[in-house]
């Protein structure tokens, strides 16, 4: 029998600042290294004050911002520290990462946060230089004494997202990160681990542990769903806004918009994209080999850029004619191209704003789409309230997270003795807890608790 212990230091029970301590034989290894998405300040970060000792590696799932972010700040802290991650996603926390500072910067003016930015463009810079991109599959030793085997494993959630598999002498373990089971436009789903693998401890997600009724629907019942109301508004005059995650949601809806206008199931309207998701669709570009074989990235060209959105006059010359804007951010966040060209549109009844991706409860996004007419909303940091007008504020299901069901069809999959649920709300790590086999050693963790493992 062979013992490991786990410690959450971010995003235990909670979407939170994923970072999830591995320790063996004397050595740690952290799990992602992520930035809290309803936090600001030194307050988002994981709390590395819980650490004993410098882990010897990062070890990066993917390129979301939660899952990432905190890295710079982390490999600054730990110097002797080297990061790794699959190729793509080192490729894409350079932007990520770059865009984070340059978006700590600005709220650092706008909302008075000293803390701001937790780190600097040069810090990036010096990060990267430690971070390795490996291929999926390829077993690796983080360091020369490293009691830990590594190798990634396609998760299917975004453009280079990987499961990570761990071994140490007597223990095997795997970490989902964020998973999608089934195909999306570009995205094939997750390659699932042989099944004469033993793996001993499971750390997966549950981030749609409270969605009921997932396995009902399916990704092109929402395809046609979304070309239906999309031709309904711009065949009425109007203009469709997609709030979008400028990493995964953007690349994959610019290229399903495409599909459908080529097959003249929505109108051959001006489509435009916002600027981070654009500079990311240039890796996808790069890194084609990592999408569905029998799909083609569609050229960004095909695509217009949306200009100074900060500027009133450019939001309502786009919306003059008809058209169809992927903007992010995907939950509307304050001050964000989403939310400004959102602030045009709730005030005429013709338009349609249609999110694709999570909400959470706090956000700007989750209170329009469920706002009565006639309510205001505020969409600036300390701006005016905007009386709500327009009726047409749909969601559509185009999550890359895996559902529940098939979330507990992957568990039994695994079989693993030991189950640790994060990256979720309480109600979502609870529901899967109580779904799951009992045969299964099943844990919740709060931050900061150690929880041994035993093979």
């Amino acid at each position: 029998m062979s013992t490991i212990t786990f410690r959450a230091i971010g995003g235990g029970a909670e979407i939170g600042a994923n970072s999830y301590l591995i320790g063996a034989d004397g050595h740690d290894i952290l799990l992602d290294c992520g930035l809290h998405p309803k936090k600001e300040g030194r307050v988002a970060l994981p709390e590395f004050d819980l650490l004993t000792q410098a882990p010897e590696a990062l070890l990066v799932s993917h390129g979301h911002i939660d899952h990432c972010g905190a890295v710079p700040f982390a490999m600054r802290e730990f110097p002797g520290a080297a990061c790794y991650a699959t190729h793509p996603t080192v490729n894409i926390m350079d932007r990520m990462l770059h865009n984070s500072v340059s978006v700590m910067g600005m709220l650092a003016v706008e909302r008075e946060i000293r803390d701001y930015p937790l780190y600097t463009h040069s810090d990036v810079d010096a990060a990267l230089r430690r971070c390795h991109g490996l291929n999926y599959e390829r077993e690796f030793s983080p360091t020369w004494d490293s009691p830990f085997r590594v190798s990634f494993h396609h998760s299917g959630h975004v453009l280079g997202s990987a499961s990570v598999l761990l071994r140490t002498e007597g223990h095997t373990l795997l970490y989902s990160g964020d998973v999608c089971m089934t195909h999306q436009e570009l995205m094939a789903g997750m390659t699932l681990l042989d099944k004469e693998v033993p793996v001993d401890t499971l750390i997966v997600e549950s981030t749609r542990g409270t969605v009921e009724l997932g396995h009902t629907i399916t990704f092109e019942g929402e395809v046609d769903r979304f070309a239906e109301e999309v031709a309904k508004v711009i065949n009425d005059g109007g203009c469709v806004l997609v709030p979008s995650f400028a990493l995964g949601r953007m690349q994959e809806l610019l290229n399903v918009i495409s599909r459908l206008q080529a097959n003249d199931r929505i109108p051959d309207v001006p489509v435009y994209a916002s600027g981070l998701g654009r500079a990311i669709y240039e890796i996808y570009h790069k890194y084609t080999d990592f999408l569905r074989p029998e799909k083609t990235l569609r050229p960004l060209a095909e695509f217009n850029r949306i200009g100074d959105v900060w500027d009133g006059a450019v939001r309502r010359n786009l919306l003059r004619s008809p058209c169809i804007i992927v903007a992010t951010s995907g939950m509307m966040t304050e001050n964000t191209p989403s939310a400004l060209i959102a602030m045009e549109m709730v005030r005429d009844t013709k338009h349609g704003i249609f999110f694709v991706g999570y909400l959470d409860s706090e956000t700007l996004g989750y209170k329009l789409l469920n706002a009565e007419i006639g309510e205001t909303l505020s969409f600036e940091v300390d701006g005016a309230p905007i009386k709500v007008r327009l009726g047409n504020r749909q969601s559509f299901n185009f999550s890359a997270h895996a559902n529940r069901e098939d979330l507990c069809k992957l568990i039994d999959h695994i079989a693993p003795k030991n189950i640790i649920f994060v990256h979720g709300d309480p109600d979502a790590t609870a529901w899967m807890s109580q779904n799951t086999s009992a045969v299964y050693r099943k844990f919740i963790p709060t931050i900061g608790e150690t929880i041994a493992l035993e093979s």
